[in-house]
């Protein structure tokens, strides 16, 4: 996604995580487990702008690769998890401005994550010898996600992997296994820092961008293989340019997506997003393919 120092839409850095739709993000794994997980995405689609942007036919094209780690812990009895992603991408995008091509390309890192998720409800924090007579009913936990701005960032450009501010997300979710059905849903909210080095000098505000997502997973001969659908919607993040209000964001998102185990240590899942309806901002489809290796 893109933003000059006129247009009311978002920085190139959000299109590595804003088509996020993670069915199972709750659950509980024994407590010492660690998790690699190397994944792997191609996102192409339109850029829909503030309609007083003289911006026309703008596209974007981005692959991306991340690698994250995630270690399950005992938080006071509660299971929990703590990770730590790091997006890469490549892109380019296309756009003309009163009828000036202004096509660019980017190649580097995003800004680095930070999580934390707690189950509060349904998920204790278990050995791997106890674990085996757990079985998943109700769940509720919290999430937090902390973005570094570490990414590629360079105030001179219109483009950036980087966004140089903070953000910080907390996400509020529920499970429910009924037979081989899952019904999740879960509730959010991103709350940004100050850009003071936008680009041409400018100062960048944004509000509160709030989410929802409902996840309906189905287990297909066993735990291992499993299929989910889901749907997500976006809304607020209204952007503010040297204290001057832009439109806020409106997106709605469908995913499925496909896993596979392999063992007990390996797995593989593919995912498409679909950009189902954007008001303004990036309007994506999404294809993802990730690896997973868990260990003891």
């Amino acid at each position: 996604m893109i933003r000059p120092a006129f247009a009311a839409f978002l920085l190139a850095g959000r299109a590595l995580s804003a088509q996020e739709l993670e069915p199972r993000a709750l659950i509980n794994v024994p407590v010492g487990t660690n998790i690699l997980v190397v994944s792997t995405g191609y996102l192409y689609g339109n850029l829909l702008l503030d309609p007083a942007v003289p911006l026309e036919d703008g596209d974007a094209r981005l692959w991306t690769l991340g690698a994250s780690y995630v270690r399950a812990i005992d938080l006071f009895g509660l299971g929990a998890k703590v990770g730590f992603g790091l997006p890469f991408a490549t892109g380019e995008w296309s756009a003309l401005l009163a009828g000036r091509d202004t096509s660019t390309s980017r190649t580097g890192l995003g800004d680095p994550i930070i999580r934390l998720a707690v189950n509060f409800l349904g998920s204790p924090a278990l050995a791997a010898a106890d674990f085996r007579s757990y079985r998943q009913s109700t769940v509720a936990g919290l999430t937090f996600t902390t973005t570094l701005p570490l990414g590629q960032y360079n105030p001179d450009k219109l483009i950036n992997l980087g966004s140089n501010r903070w953000s910080f997300t907390a996400r509020l979710g529920m499970s429910h296994t009924f037979g081989p059905w899952i019904l999740e849903g879960y509730t959010g909210a991103t709350f940004y820092t100050r850009n003071d080095d936008f680009y041409g000098g400018n100062t960048l505000d944004q509000h509160a961008l709030v989410d929802a997502q409902l996840h309906v997973i189905r287990f297909v001969g066993g735990p291992s293989f499993w299929i989910a659908g889901s749907a997500g919607y976006s809304w607020g993040g209204r952007t503010v340019l040297n204290g001057v209000e832009k439109e806020p964001l409106d997106n709605k998102r469908l995913s499925l997506s496909v896993r596979k185990g392999f063992g007990r240590q390996h797995a593989l899942k593919a995912a498409y997003i679909n950009g189902l309806a954007t008001r303004l901002g990036s309007d994506f489809d999404t294809f993802q393919i990730a690896w997973q290796y868990a260990w003891q």
